[in-house]
């Protein structure tokens, strides 16, 4: 279902808790958002439509891609660039990395570890900030 995008920074500001497999339908909706907002939005982390738990949407190859609990195993390759976000107006200077190792689990709760660069590291990066309260 297509979720109102939250952009209450006191709740944008709270960190968010692990995911468990009880959260599978809030992935669901963030897919479902994220495509209704495609044409201005290429990722969503989960507190960005009212739900404070680790997970996050992304577009990588015109793929959807959904990630419960994602970490940085190992990141490259620091640069700056600007970004913006469904949740805040505007857009703000950032440093991000251009290569990530990341591990993440499926809903189905199976672990997954792939590398990522360039623009996929970049938004996977924008994401995981929304977890720790950090807006862009």
């Amino acid at each position: 279902m297509v979720k109102p995008i939250v952009r209450d920074v006191l709740f944008l500001a709270r960190p968010a808790v692990r995911a468990t497999a009880n959260d599978v339908p809030v992935a669901d909706d963030l897919k479902d958002t994220l495509r209704a907002n495609q044409d201005r939005c290429v990722g969503l982390a989960a507190n960005m439509i009212g739900h404070a738990v680790q997970i996050l949407v992304f577009v990588d190859e015109d793929e959807i891609m959904e990630m419960f609990n994602p970490e940085i195993l190992k990141a490259s390759g620091i640069y700056e660039a600007e970004e913006g976000c469904l949740s805040l107006d505007g857009v703000r200077p950032v440093k991000r990395y251009r290569k990530l190792k990341v591990r993440w689990e499926t809903r189905e709760q199976k672990i997954k570890i792939r590398t990522f660069e360039g623009f996929s590291a970049q938004i996977i990066q924008h994401e995981m900030d929304h977890f720790r309260g950090i807006l862009i």
